[in-house]
């Protein structure tokens, strides 16, 4: 099932399997800003990563003195959401409950509410986690928007920008299966403190940006003009695109963070994790503010 925010200025779409965006359509220009899931590149357009982010160590997490197997940024966005009723007019609400089939995956309660409002060029995202059951809930959770890049040509020596602001980056690099290595390295920027997209920009495969304050990413063309941007309170941001010659970028909002290589401590020892008592609740979220194309 389908929801559709719209307004003058963009039409959004939300699909209640996994509670994810499927389309955002500049309404002047008729421009698409989301990725449209092109498997040749990547089959997902904007998945919420839930109750993990990345991946775990060897595929599996602890919990309870147990183990549990998990694929790579959880479950929930291959789950069916329900359309919550009565949502105000500009805005679109799923929720998620567990079932016997997310307990094998992860043992606990929760119930996670995913919201969009749509005000003018602003399109905001809102989560809330809540812990149903009687024990403490560790998780994680995160975005993985992926955007068109506009004027896209695999010739081109340089695809579009990112503008961070005026801060000294380091990022963290996926090292072994999927999880991150125990070094970090200096975010070479160019004499107008951007990140040039290139075709070796993720040779490494995604960059994470933690801990630096970073509150903004924007997303700049080739020819240096606002496209879009992320504004974000969470502890990471990842930025990751999966080939050489790939038209679309991801900027990646994250409370939480893929093991570090060789973990085998419990799900409450993982680095960024959230942890909630019972009947308590966790709200975060973040904004895309999209310019004209």
């Amino acid at each position: 099932m389908k929801q559709t925010l719209k307004n003058n200025l963009l039409t959004v779409e939300i699909d209640s399997h996994g509670a994810e965006l499927h389309s955002i359509v500049n309404n002047i220009t008729g421009h698409e800003y989301l990725w449209q899931a092109d498997k040749a590149f990547w089959g997902r357009r904007s998945p919420v990563l839930f109750p993990i982010v990345g991946s775990v160590w060897n595929g599996v997490f602890r919990m309870d003195g147990k183990e549990f197997a998990l694929g790579q940024h959880g479950f929930a966005r291959d789950c069916e959401f329900e359309l919550m009723p009565d949502a105000p007019e500009d805005e679109a609400w799923f929720a998620l409950e567990a079932t016997d089939s997310t307990l094998r995956l992860y043992p606990r309660h929760f119930r996670l509410e995913i919201g969009y409002r749509l005000t003018g060029e602003r399109l905001e995202v809102m989560w809330r986690v809540i812990n149903l059951d009687e024990q403490p809930m560790c998780f994680h959770i995160g975005a993985h928007p992926a955007f068109c890049l506009p004027d896209f040509s695999a010739s081109d020596s340089v695809h579009g920008y990112f503008m961070f602001g005026p801060h000294d980056l380091h990022v963290q690099r996926i090292a072994e299966k999927g999880c991150v290595g125990p070094d970090e390295y200096p975010l070479e920027l160019d004499s107008d403190g951007l990140l040039p997209i290139k075709a070796d920009t993720f040779a490494h495969d995604a960059l994470i940006l933690a801990d630096s304050r970073i509150r903004r990413v924007s997303l700049l063309t080739k020819d240096h003009r606002p496209y879009l941007s992320l504004f974000f309170s969470s502890p990471l941001v990842g930025l990751w695109s999966p080939k050489p010659d790939c038209p679309f970028v991801c900027i990646e909002p994250w409370w939480g963070r893929c093991d570090r290589v060789g973990f085998d401590g419990d799900f409450a020892q993982r680095e960024y994790t959230n942890t909630l008592l019972p009947e308590q609740s966790f709200d975060a979220g973040y904004m895309m503010i999209f310019e004209n194309v």
